[in-house]
């Protein structure tokens, strides 16, 4: 199920009007052409009068579901149609099965520590599909525990402490001192930081717990408190932690698309963390979480929707699959797909993330 915008307005359509405007999006889905009331005469389920047709096409425009472009005798949907499309019609439907390749996009059984790789494949996967661009976030790096530790000597005054985490992400950190840094100490604080942190949850409040020891030299805590940010500060909006698939199909596929929306969504995609910002709302939900041309936060991307489920363990979410298009978009195929793949994503990282 969606999360409905304020549509209120099921009561308003009736049911001949429903078939209309579902045969109406659906044919403007396939062929992106405008659809006239001669195409809809004699169609399944609509056995009533030509001029009946061509009223109800009227009144669907009237109310806001369909437009009327340029001088073509032909309607198309319009983003309050496409919301009621979702909501009201689809929602009538079994619910679809995703493609198979998206079953099948993982291997639950390898080892899962290199989850950045299963996540750029399954964006891929997804995009590859639906001929949408496909979007996939990480799991933010405190979510992750740590696994190991190394304090490197790089320069006589210059220290990098490099955290792997339980997903085989690595991240550097380096540190500059005033003055020679003895190499026995760095060796020393690697095997201390391994044997207090190995296993704990990054970024958690544990970790100043864990690395208080009385015996310590004065210079040993001083030179723990230097690195400790190292493991308590990583960033959980990382723009490296966003995975794009399919951004030159995507391209070449709708050239149709208003230029200015385009560049819109080529600009979020640069500036990552506008990205993060907009996948923001479907991480708080347990549901297929979907906006439509206008509902996209920025006039610039009102050509554009996006379809976003979320993948986690038992109690807390961690990330979103997702796929952004045109409106035309073929939303039972786009919901099928990103709701079966955070499924797959769910039941991958159990091993990782408790």
């Amino acid at each position: 199920m969606t999360d409905a915008r304020g549509i209120g307005d099921a009561a308003q359509l009736k049911p001949r009007q429903e078939t209309i405007l579902r045969t109406v999006v659906e044919e403007y889905i396939a062929s992106g052409a405008p659809v006239g009331s001669k195409h809809l005469a004699g169609r399944e389920g609509i056995d009533f009068a030509s001029s009946t047709v061509r009223y109800e096409l009227a009144r669907l425009e009237d109310l806001g579901f369909l437009d009327h472009p340029h001088t073509s005798a032909g309607r198309v949907p319009t983003d309050r149609g496409y919301r009621y499309y979702v909501d009201a019609l689809l929602t009538r439907d079994p619910p679809a099965d995703p493609p198979a390749v998206v079953e099948t996009a993982l291997d639950l059984s390898e080892m899962r520590r290199e989850v950045d790789d299963a996540l750029a494949r399954l964006a891929d996967v997804v995009a590859q599909v639906t001929n949408l661009l496909g979007i996939v976030t990480a799991p933010p790096p405190e979510s992750s525990s740590v696994r190991h530790v190394e304090v490197l000597l790089l320069q006589p005054q210059v220290v990098m402490v490099v955290v792997i985490t339980s997903t085989g992400a690595v991240t550097k950190r380096v540190f500059a001192f005033d003055r020679p840094v003895d190499p026995g100490l760095c060796e020393w604080a690697g095997a201390f930081l391994n044997e207090r942190l190995a296993g704990l949850t990054v970024g958690s409040r544990m970790v100043g717990t864990r690395l208080e020891e009385p015996s310590l030299s004065a210079t040993e805590r001083r030179f723990l408190d230097v690195l400790t940010p190292a493991i308590t500060e990583l960033d959980p909006a990382d723009p490296a932690s966003i995975h794009i698939g399919g951004r030159a199909r995507f391209l070449a596929e709708q050239r149709h698309l208003d230029l200015i929306a385009i560049d819109a969504l080529m600009e979020s995609l640069e500036e990552r963390y506008q990205l993060l910002e907009l996948l923001r709302g479907a991480l708080s939900r347990n549901q297929v979480y979907l906006r439509i041309g206008s509902e996209i936060p920025g006039q610039r991307m009102s050509g554009l929707s996006m379809v976003a489920a979320n993948y986690g363990v038992a109690r807390r979410n961690l990330g979103t699959v997702s796929l952004i298009g045109p409106t035309r978009m073929d939303y039972r195929l786009a919901m099928a797909t990103v709701r079966g793949a955070a499924q797959l994503l769910s039941r991958y990282v159990e091993g990782v993330y408790e």
